[in-house]
């Protein structure tokens, strides 16, 4: 394009040449021209030595990128250090990337051509101002997302949950972190919100010696033995698939409430990723095993009256030959008779029951 500029520029200048009253201008314009080419090889022959600095430094640049990718690539291979984990490799590459060229980038500055010039430095300066209003919240979520990193809260894979957010990590960035939920949908949070959150992870321990507990509470009333209750629970959770053997499931009787028994079972699986569908067979055993022995899944509630209903304290520990009360009734037409017996002021209980579970 530049030779066919000047090969244009001559043309033109040729034919002003040819007649008298543009002979001058034609003149004129080659002279400009030629000083123009002067002072451009002049300042290019000045600017030789700058030029030489800024290819060395690309070139230093460059071989220290490679140099450095060898080394974490290396480094993610197998863990030389025992600080250094093999998922830190790639991230730490792509930062120590932008740092060396960043790096590079501010010693070569002073060398580039017109880096001195006011209109230079105030385009530059403008640039930067610009990239570091509009980008506050970007950058929150970079630092964010580095911090992840290091902090190893979870990797690609693991099921977590982020606030209300339960899923699998699809993708970890600098910016965003990926969830996909049990329902095939994808949730993208921004880093600085992970950071701000409680996470849950549910695969951490999932392949150790101690994998993930499910739990869930079942509530019943203080009529039906607890150690029944213990092994219909243990039962249900050793005919639930993935439900592991060993460690064995086992039982918390977590309150003794006003009128029935919550009794937690828990039981280690090591598929966190389908905890969904464990919990859901788990609760169909336990409906099965408690229909099986005779237990309702329900939570007494007593109201009133207490004469003339059966004790709900267990049966093996009632005394022998024991029959519920009957009902004491005393007659109205002398007070007096009231206090030999029992008042006529409702005390007793008589039990409602609503599901509990």
């Amino acid at each position: 394009m530049a030779i066919g500029l000047a090969i244009l520029g001559l043309y033109f200048t040729l034919i002003l040449s040819f007649f008298p009253w543009t002979k001058r201008l034609g003149s004129a314009i080659v002279a400009n021209l030629l000083a123009t080419i002067v002072s451009f090889w002049e300042g290019f022959l000045s600017y030789l030595p700058n030029l030489v600095i800024v290819v060395f430094i690309a070139v230093v640049t460059y071989y220290i990128l490679r140099f450095t990718k060898l080394l974490f690539v290396q480094l993610g291979r197998d863990q030389a250090f025992p600080w250094f984990y093999p998922e830190w490799a790639e991230p730490t590459h792509r930062l120590m990337t932008v740092l060396i060229i960043a790096l590079a980038a501010v010693v070569a500055f002073p060398y580039l051509p017109c880096a001195k010039s006011p209109a230079f430095q105030g385009v530059s300066l403008f640039l930067g101002l610009l990239i570091s209003l509009g980008s506050s919240s970007a950058i929150a979520n970079m630092v964010a997302g580095v911090i992840l990193i290091y902090t190893r809260a979870f990797k690609q894979g693991d099921r977590i949950k982020v606030g209300e957010a339960i899923g699998d990590v699809l993708e970890k960035t600098l910016l965003v972190t990926q969830l996909r939920t049990i329902k095939n949908v994808v949730i993208t949070i921004p880093n600085s919100t992970v950071l701000n959150s409680q996470v849950i992870n549910y695969s951490a321990l999932a392949a150790t010696e101690t994998p993930l507990i499910l739990h869930t509470t079942v509530t019943l009333g203080y009529d039906v033995p607890w150690r029944k209750v213990h092994e219909t629970l243990i039962a249900a959770a050793y005919a639930t698939q993935h439900i592991l053997q060993n460690p064995a499931p086992f039982i918390l009787q977590t309150s003794l409430d006003d009128f029935y028994v919550s009794y937690e079972l828990n039981a280690y699986t090591n598929q966190p990723a389908i905890m969904a569908k464990i919990y859901s067979e788990l609760h169909q055993n336990i409906q099965d095993q408690c229909n099986e022995v005779g237990i309702e899944i329900l939570s007494p509630h007593y109201r009133a009256v207490r004469d003339g209903n059966q004790n709900t304290i267990p049966e093996n520990y009632l005394p022998s030959g024991y029959t519920a009360p009957g009902f004491k009734i005393t007659s109205l037409s002398d007070p007096k008779d009231s206090s030999n017996g029992q008042s006529t002021q409702p005390n007793q209980q008589t039990p409602s029951n609503s599901s509990g579970t």
